[in-house]
């Protein structure tokens, strides 16, 4: 079969530039592999160019609430369109962390001690007073992350309270609600998961090891600025169980196809999850396809293959 692909990117989130790569690079890896391709952005044509057009699949590449909160999975599904990624159910649970983290931790997985705070509550009670007892009862350094959102906008290490309402205030911009958790040390691993209809598969962990000490959006996307380890440097035994901590968390989700799921491995060898992402980033420094060639896979032929589980569940 030739699948006829339509290859969604752009938008107008804050990772529109992301998209764009990402998308590029699924269109060509397909076109590698003999798809039929076409890309394109969202707009006010495509809901009528998909029901005259009808591909046989829609790869997504769009990041932000247009792409990662369910309501396109949702569009699709009720145009019977096959699309690759998790059903809007599944992505609505992920896309919103602290629910993703409730979820994973009812499995039995550890996840940082955090609260959840909207921006109502500092308009409510005194922010001074909350910022205080959160630092008291957390302790620094926090992490101070939007509860919805990817590629680490808006999100900050806080080492100190002076430094704690900048954070809150930059996490804002991206989201009405902030998620402030403990810093967990240890080593930082994106661990991605497939599925291709016989079960989600843990593929090869790697590990980040950003320059500036931490993985923020410049580090993501800028080539040079973060080394990556294939095999991490951890034991066989811990890669095991952070492998098996992601394949748990995908189910505990309700994932399918794929995702990236993100843990820090602390000193005793214990995972804890961060987030899980039904979108992962596709460019050239992006951890998904670096972890399908460290699985001996080339990506036209593992994206080909996801897309035919995808049209063929």
């Amino acid at each position: 079969m030739v699948p006829h692909v339509l290859v969604l990117a752009g938008g107008i989130s804050h990772e529109r530039d992301v998209s764009m790569k990402s998308g590029r690079r699924v269109a060509d890896a397909l076109i590698d592999a003999g798809a039929r391709v076409e890309l394109r952005e969202p707009d006010a044509e495509l809901i009528g160019h998909l029901m005259a057009d009808r591909p046989d699949l829609v790869w997504s590449t769009l990041h932000g609430t247009v792409g990662e909160d369910g309501s396109l999975q949702d569009l699709l599904h009720l145009a019977n369109i096959p699309f690759i990624g998790s059903s809007a159910e599944s992505a609505r649970l992920a896309w919103n962390k602290p629910i993703a983290k409730t979820l994973v931790k009812r499995r039995g997985i550890e996840t940082p001690q955090s609260i959840t705070l909207p921006k109502s509550t500092f308009r409510e009670l005194n922010a001074e007073a909350v910022l205080a007892l959160v630092a008291t009862e957390l302790r620094f350094p926090l992490i101070v992350k939007p509860a919805q959102g990817g590629s680490a906008q808006g999100v900050t290490k806080v080492t100190k309270a002076s430094d704690f309402a900048k954070a809150m205030v930059d996490a804002f911009v991206y989201c009405d609600e902030v998620l402030i958790e403990s810093f967990v040390a240890g080593t930082e691993l994106a661990i991605s998961v497939v599925d291709l209809g016989q079960g989600p598969r843990a593929l090869p962990a790697i590990e980040v090891e950003p320059l500036s000490g931490e993985f923020g959006y410049s580090e993501r996307y800028t080539p040079g600025e973060s080394n990556y380890y294939v095999p991490a440097r951890l034991s066989q035994l811990e890669l095991q169980k952070a492998g098996e901590a992601a394949v748990a968390a995908f189910e505990a989700l309700g994932l399918r196809n794929l995702s990236r799921v993100d843990f820090i491995v602390d000193k005793s060898g214990t995972p804890w999850f961060l987030e899980a992402n039904v979108t992962p980033g596709m460019t050239e420094t992006s951890l998904f396809p670096q972890a399908i060639i460290a699985d001996g896979q080339k990506l036209s032929d593992a994206y080909l293959a996801l897309a035919l589980s995808a049209i063929s569940p």
